[in-house]
């Protein structure tokens, strides 16, 4: 579903490198190690410095750690693991997927809805629950496996 919704363009391109790089780094460090920059570049087809920027915020709240040194590197601890897809987006998109209307219009409520708005609500409110309902480790096993990949 994860993917599905990344190919749909339903997230900025900021947040589809933010949940790459996020599914990256816990695959990488389910061991305790550390990634560099550069590594999870490359994992994820993403140019380092814009990547460098958006896990320098994901690492401010808390969602990634980092550390500097010679060993340094991005890494995720059990409780970062544990965190659900939803903080990652709403760190980078803000609550807008969630609580937007999907033609974009600020006037759009349950008392003055648009021609979509009950539609979407529903479609919006399962994406929210979906991405509540999914941690960050859960995919660690398939892509250990081979079967999904993050590089575009």
């Amino acid at each position: 579903m994860i993917s599905l919704l990344l190919q749909m363009g339903i997230f900025s391109k900021t947040c589809e490198y933010a949940i790459r790089s996020v599914f990256f780094i816990a695959h990488k460090t389910a061991d305790g190690g550390r990634v560099g920059i550069k590594e999870i570049a490359k994992g994820i087809s993403s140019p380092e410095h814009f990547l460098a920027k958006i896990l320098q915020d994901l690492s401010r709240r808390g969602i990634v750690q980092s550390a500097k040194g010679p060993n340094g590197g991005f890494f995720m601890d059990k409780n970062t693991l544990k965190r659900p897809l939803a903080d990652v987006v709403e760190a980078v998109d803000g609550n807008g997927l969630f609580t937007g209307c999907g033609l974009g219009l600020d006037y759009c409520s349950e008392s003055n809805p648009c021609p979509l708005h009950h539609e979407f609500k529903d479609i919006r409110n399962k994406i929210h629950h979906m991405l509540l309902t999914t941690s960050i480790e859960d995919f660690n096993d398939d892509l250990n496996l081979g079967i999904i990949s993050l590089k575009k």
